[in-house]
């Protein structure tokens, strides 16, 4: 039997962190066993359905390099199938009409209420003579009302339902349209999808679910699916994560300079372990991980742990692998870095002095555009009235080097000190502020083997100008 796993989101907004940690589980248990990953768009709540929502979803996925090998697959383009199906099960009496008013099931759950019973669809219609044709009517599923529903949870164990707390759920609207119980178990079952993967939200919906697909099951030949259901992700304030913890869209984790494979890493750790590990390939991930080693217990997203796995990918990826994440807030920065040295010696530079690739971005501009303004602090702490004779002297020596290198430049640091009388703490920090303008950056020999020498030289000239006129 192949192994089939499906991510199937309502496009009703954003593929969010919660949604991508359940396609990731279910891309990782099709990957583990060489089954297929599915992707199923489920866009039949016309009203709050849109192209936007299904674009962002897509573009989600591709960023994140979850691959799927089926579809998208569009609910809306199944409609005469979920018809076929809802016919039947009223021709074999497992659904049926209901012309119950929404004024009679508000007084109905009202009186529930009342009599502190559980509010539900109490079967009025169950068994009346009607067809539906001539009055507007949805159509219900005959629940059974005897037994057990047991779910062996592949996450949350063994799970026990009785039949008399599900209620007849509504399968298709008085305007014909299918909901998503009707559509998910069709779906499911055609597709021979084998373990569904989803939020525990939806652990109500199993039972109900379980049902319909054994009343389905003589006519669909299908087995049943096996169930896992993830825990929810809570905020740090034990509430479960939502817009007001900040980002939740995986693609503002995009602007905010996550790498996707750091972001997938971290959610893989969020409720699963490997012994004491924190960091995995994507190799290691398939190999290692186990639906049943997944905590049934809620997890919180803290942000400082994924800011810290992000730090670990920049230290230990390849340069050349790093620049292909870059470039997109080298662009969303504007910044051109064509016309200065290579890209991958700058983030072999950098990389251990940032935790985010849009971090990253800001902090290499010096290399390939010159400043305009010096950093206030840098210069108030570092440029003093001796200044100008430091920097001048350095400029002096570098304009005589005739092989650029790091070793040369620091001998030449070092000279100057000597000639100067100085130390590296009087001389060091100027030279960084006159050519980066601000005073942090990597080891100076090394970032100004970077700038290169004409810039160097100039900024050299500038700075002497500036701290003359403003400190002399």
């Amino acid at each position: 039997m192949t192994v089939k796993t499906r991510f199937a989101p309502s496009p009703t907004g954003y593929l969010h962190i919660g949604g991508v940690r359940t396609a990731l589980y279910s891309w990782l248990h099709a990957r583990q066993y060489n089954g297929k990953f599915i992707l199923r768009i489920e866009d039949t709540d016309r009203e709050r359905s849109t192209q936007e929502s299904v674009e962002a979803i897509i573009e989600g996925m591709n960023w994140i390099g979850l691959g799927y090998d089926e579809g998208p697959i569009f609910q809306t383009d199944r409609f005469d199938r979920y018809a076929e199906v809802i016919s039947q099960l009223i021709e074999q009496g497992d659904a049926y009409h209901c012309v119950c008013s929404r004024e009679e099931l508000d007084a109905m759950r009202e009186a529930q209420r009342a009599n502190k019973e559980k509010p539900r669809y109490n079967g009025k219609c169950r068994d009346a003579k009607h067809n539906g044709a001539d009055v507007e009517s949805v159509i219900r599923f005959r629940n059974p009302v005897e037994g057990d529903v047991v779910i062996d949870d592949l996450i949350k164990g063994q799970i026990i339902i009785n039949n008399r707390e599900l209620d007849d759920l509504i399968i298709a609207r008085s305007d014909g349209t299918p909901t998503y119980n009707l559509t998910v178990v069709v779906d499911d079952l055609d597709m021979g999808v084998t373990h569904v993967i989803r939020g525990d939200d939806h652990i109500n919906n199993t039972p109900r679910q379980i049902n319909m697909m054994k009343a389905l099951g003589t006519i669909m030949r299908a087995d049943l699916p096996k169930f896992a259901h993830a825990p929810m992700i809570l905020g740090d304030d034990g509430k479960r994560l939502s817009k007001r913890h900040g980002a939740v869209s995986v693609m503002q984790y995009r602007d905010e300079g996550f790498f996707p494979q750091a972001l997938l890493n971290y959610l893989l750790r969020l409720g699963w372990s490997h012994e004491d590990q924190e960091i995995f390939s994507r190799e290691e991930m398939i190999e290692l991980f186990k639906l049943e080693n997944v905590n049934g217990a809620p997890s919180t997203f803290n942000t400082k742990k994924l800011l810290w796995v992000n730090e670990q990918y920049i230290k230990t990826l390849p340069a050349a692998e790093i620049a292909e994440h870059l470039q997109w807030h080298l662009d969303d920065q504007r910044l051109d870095v064509s016309n200065g040295p290579a890209l991958n010696d700058v983030i072999e530079a950098h990389r251990d002095r940032a935790k985010t690739l849009r971090e990253l971005a800001a902090s290499i501009r010096y290399y390939y555009e010159d400043f305009s303004e010096y950093d206030e602090k840098a210069t108030k702490k570092h440029f003093k009235t001796a200044t100008p004779n430091i920097l001048q002297n350095l400029s002096d020596k570098f304009s005589k080097l005739s092989d650029w290198n790091a070793e040369n430049i620091q001998a030449e640091i070092y000279a100057s000190c000597d000639e100067l009388e100085l130390g590296m703490g009087k001389v060091g920090p100027a030279l960084r502020v006159a050519v980066t303008g601000s005073g942090t950056s990597p080891s100076l020999d090394i970032t100004l083997a970077l700038v290169g020498q004409q810039r160097s030289l100039q900024r050299l000239e500038k700075s002497v100008a500036f701290a003359k006129q403003k400190y002399a």
